[in-house]
């Protein structure tokens, strides 16, 4: 029966397979085999690497074993005629060639194609990469057991013979149930040379170095890998059966190398490799289980893990004690980084299995090393989590047993070291040094961290049978997001001197709060406003003579308040020269606030006394950016904000000062509310008729987002004004400018009389901004406004800028809903239970915080597809723009 031979469909091809038919007609040609040459214009590649689409009459053509007895042209694709006249096929080359591209690394080396169109396939390990020599031994470099007798292995990438290796090692050594894990994340194949398989990756020309990551476009690396697969099986159809790959990227001597491919099994994806072997071993498995290059893994990367465990009989705590556990191998490229991180995380799996609580002694003695102190985030963490220091000490035990080729905690304190040694700054790969190491500091305190809390994880839910997976548990644990958003508080230690030595500017009141509400010339201070009917005011920053311009007014035989509660919700340091407020901001970004780490207002105020003491003790003349120009200043008298109110209490003593840092444009942290409610209950106790004043940098965002907290707090004491029915508004986005965002109405629906508690933060929210309509700010506006000002034609980084934002507004009004609720729900215990408590007890096991995890605008996208939707990204960025490096990381 006469064979139907097909091309495979290239990108763009369509359907061609109505082109391949059974020819059943004689030909009268010679028998005798003869080479058949068809001329082609179309074999050359256009130089912008797309094959020409026109197709020529005449083409070269290569049947193998010398098929073809007679070529018939024609406009479409030369048919052609086997010798036994049982075949008939029409060669398609050229619509393979127009779905790929082709290039070059360097004007002196050869063009060929390029996987997916723009990638080098590398040979992926080298021989100098085998620091520990085990290639020849074991079959793959750096082989390695974790010391302490535990089943658990660690390696870089084998070849396929290199792998069979490892499994007899192993089998030899009466390993009966071996579980190997590819950790890998960028895509792997393997190329048929020598009786071998050996590893190849794509990597591109800007790098040739280093593996890809975050490839948009595929689903898993398993089906990316299969794409790689087919793509090199048709270059090589292409290419009379060569592929072109490079083994020496240094020096490029013999480059690139040809690899002979005539079928698709001459390439191996990875599963087939470490999959196979399943078939003739009884007692293997295998997982692929990516692990990011730097940093910790996320939190799903956890949760596939611990779904391995789950699912393995012999890595159950109700396990056949008598029984061995399964070896556990693990490899990455090279069998250091991930590899290392890997191992860590099965060794405090058998930790638990084997129910061990301390490291023997004499471990302890040998990993003993010079002890350093511990990062500010570690401490804060293993003070609050249950047996924290047991906690870190088993992790501490865990990285040393695998610390034969790396040691995760010495890698923090080494880029820690390096960053802080950095001089002169320089911009390095698209960033500068002190980024670089910043960043690289930042990953493996963050590694270590989830360390930690994975261990505590584990030792939780082991004995629960992982009855929550890691992202869920997480979620009810959010207190360790807000841990990891304060890694960084290298600005608590920024010198003082960065000011006076030209590092750093100041800028002026009138450049930082324009006064759009004309309130200067009769308070003395921008932007003043009180709500309607309430004791509840907020202004932007004053000077003294505006504080005392404001506590005037706010005593006087009108209003006739003895009591006045006025809470700074600045986080940035701020200080009054000559009479005119200034603060201190980065040259290169002085629309961006400098925030201080810290919710302790005893610090900042140590803070900003040491920038005073400088500015005062320098005597220079330091420029200071006003509204229209830029001036250089010498200041004769400088004050902090603290001393001005103790100069106003001694004329007013009812007059009670609090500093109560609020974030920029994301939500008030759980503490902040708490804070917030526990000054104003006090005020209250002592003099139910107190005003409250409020005052952020400008008198906008954050001050009216304290100015609705106390509304709030106020109405549960004075009682609430009646709600109304919304009138029916048929304006665009009208939905959104009344806060019914998918997200939003998520939590209404789990929340107990949802849709009020959400419609009094409406009210309060309506009646402040009446008071600032010049302002043109209003959160249930700002949310959807904000958001519509991510536009296609805007770069990458104003885009991501702008939803980060908006998401932090969107979670602000949220967390308002959330704290009403609570005001309501916990009143009638006096609020006994703080809210932050309240939040990790009540609010995180409704699943509250598993929205939060999952935040963004379905209405328009999946959240699912932005990092900034997880509380461990939208937490930790501030801001898109990173400010410089400028303390100790401590």
């Amino acid at each position: 029966m006469a064979e139907n031979k097909q091309q495979r469909k290239s990108p763009g091809s369509g359907d061609r397979s109505s082109s391949h038919f059974l020819w059943s007609m004689g030909t009268t040609a010679s028998a005798a085999p003869q080479p058949v040459y068809v001329e082609s214009s179309t074999d050359n590649v256009q130089a912008n690497g797309m094959a020409h689409s026109s197709m020529s009459p005449f083409h070269m053509i290569n049947i193998h074993n010398s098929k073809a007895k007679s070529i018939i042209t024609n406009k479409v694709a030369p048919v052609v005629i086997t010798y036994n006249c049982r075949q008939e096929f029409q060669i398609h080359d050229n619509f393979l060639k127009e779905g790929y591209k082709v290039g070059r690394i360097s004007d002196s080396l050869p063009e060929h194609y390029l996987v997916k169109g723009e990638y080098f396939m590398v040979q992926d390990v080298y021989s100098k990469a085998d620091v520990l020599n085990t290639t020849s031994s074991y079959g793959a470099p750096n082989f390695r057991q974790v010391k302490g007798a535990y089943p658990l292995y660690g390696m870089g990438q084998p070849t396929l013979n290199g792998f069979k290796q490892v499994l007899q090692r192993l089998q030899a050594q009466g390993q009966q149930e071996i579980i190997f894990f590819c950790i890998r994340e960028e895509p792997v194949v393997f190329l048929h040379k020598d009786n071998d398989f050996v590893p190849y990756t794509p990597r591109r020309k800007e790098n040739l170095h280093e593996n890809l990551q975050g490839l948009e476009g595929e689903e898993t690396v398993e089906s990316l890998e299969l794409t790689i697969r087919n793509e090199l099986h048709d270059f090589a159809k292409l290419s009379k059966n060569i592929l072109y790959v490079y083994n020496d990227i240094e020096f490029f001597k013999d480059e690139p190398q040809k690899m002979f491919i005539t079928c698709e099994e001459d390439i191996h994806v990875t599963e087939e490799v470490y999959k196979r072997p399943m078939f003739t071993m009884q007692g293997y498995r295998y997982f692929r289980l990516p692990l990011p290059m730097e940093g910790a893994p996320l939190e799903e990367d956890f949760d596939a893990f611990v779904k391995i465990l789950r699912e393995s009989p012999s890595l159950c705590l109700g396990r056949n004690a008598s029984r061995l556990p399964p070896t556990l191998v693990f490899s990455c490229q090279v069998g250091v980084g991930r590899t290392n991180l890997a191992m860590i995380l099965g060794t405090l799996v058998m930790k638990r299995l084997k129910g061990e609580s301390q490291p023997p002694p004499q471990l302890v003695a040998a990993g003993t090393s010079k002890p350093r102190p511990l990062f500010q985030v570690i401490q804060s963490l293993i003070k609050k989590l249950p047996n924290g220091q047991q906690l870190m000490e088993e992790v501490d035990h865990a990285i040393t047993l695998c610390s034969e080729m790396h040691n995760i905690k010495e890698a923090i304190y080494e880029n820690a070291s390096k960053l802080e040694g950095i001089g002169e700054d320089y911009q390095t790969q698209g960033s500068t040094t002190k980024e670089y190491f910043l960043n690289r500091t930042k990953q493996s305190l963050e590694r270590y961290f989830y360390l930690i809390v994975f261990n505590a994880y584990l030792h939780e839910q082991y004995p629960l049978a992982f009855v929550s997976n890691f992202s869920q548990w997480m979620c009810r644990h959010a207190w360790l997001y807000r841990l990891l958003a304060c890694m960084d508080v290298s600005e608590l230690s920024a010198p003082a001197e960065l000011l006076t030595k030209g590092a750093r500017v100041l800028v002026a009141d009138d450049y930082l709060a324009p006064d759009v509400l004309s309130t200067i010339k009769e308070m003395k201070v921008a932007n003043f406003r009180r709500v309607p009917k309430m004791p509840v005011y907020g202004v932007a920053q004053p000077t003294s003579e505006a504080i005392g311009a404001v506590l005037a007014h706010l005593t006087d035989k009108k209003r006739k308040h003895n009591h006045v509660l006025w809470i700074n919700v600045q986080e940035e340091l701020v200080l009054e020269g000559n009479g005119q407020i200034i603060v201190p901001r980065e040259p290169s970004c002085l629309d961006q606030h400098i925030p201080v780490p810290t919710s302790d207002s005893q610090l900042l105020q140590k803070l900003e006394t040491s920038l005073k003491e400088e500015i005062l003790r320098a005597q220079k003349w330091l420029e200071v950016t006003q509204e229209q120009e830029k001036q250089m200043k010498m200041f004769k008298t400088c004050l902090t904000i603290q001393e001005i109110f103790n100069q106003h209490k001694r004329s007013h003593p009812g007059l009670m000062y609090k500093r109560i840092p609020l974030p920029a444009c994301s939500s008030p942290r759980e503490e902040d509310f708490d804070k917030l409610h526990e000054a104003m209950r006090n005020a209250l106790a002592d003099d139910p008729h107190s005003a409250f004043v409020f005052n952020c940098a400008n008198g906008k965002s954050r001050t009216t987002t304290a100015m609705v907290v106390a509304v709030l707090i106020l109405w549960h004491f004075k009682g609430f004004p009646e709600c109304t029915e919304d009138d029916f508004v048929s304006v665009p986005d009208a939905k959104y400018t009344k806060g019914e965002f998918e997200a939003v109405m998520r939590v209404v629906r789990l929340l107990p009389d949802g849709h009020k508690r959400k419609k009094e933060v409406d009210l309060a929210l309506d009646s402040i901004s009446e008071t600032m309509t010049p302002m043109h700010y209003h959160l249930r506006e700002m949310i959807i406004s904000t958001y519509r000002q991510i536009k296609p034609e805007k770069t990458e980084k104003e885009c991501k800028q702008q939803l980060l934002i908006s998401l932090q507004f969107l979670e602000r009004y949220i967390y308002l809903i959330l704290f009403n609720t609570y005001l309501h729900l916990e009143k009638r215990d006096s609020w006994h239970r703080s809210f932050s408590v309240w939040m990790e007890q009540v609010a995180a096991r409704a699943g509250i915080y598993d929205i939060l995890n999952q935040l963004g605008f379905s209405e328009f996208e999946d959240p699912g597809e932005k990092t900034l939707a997880r509380l461990r990204y939208r937490w930790q960025q501030q801001d898109i723009q990173a400010l410089p490096f400028r303390g100790e990381f401590i």
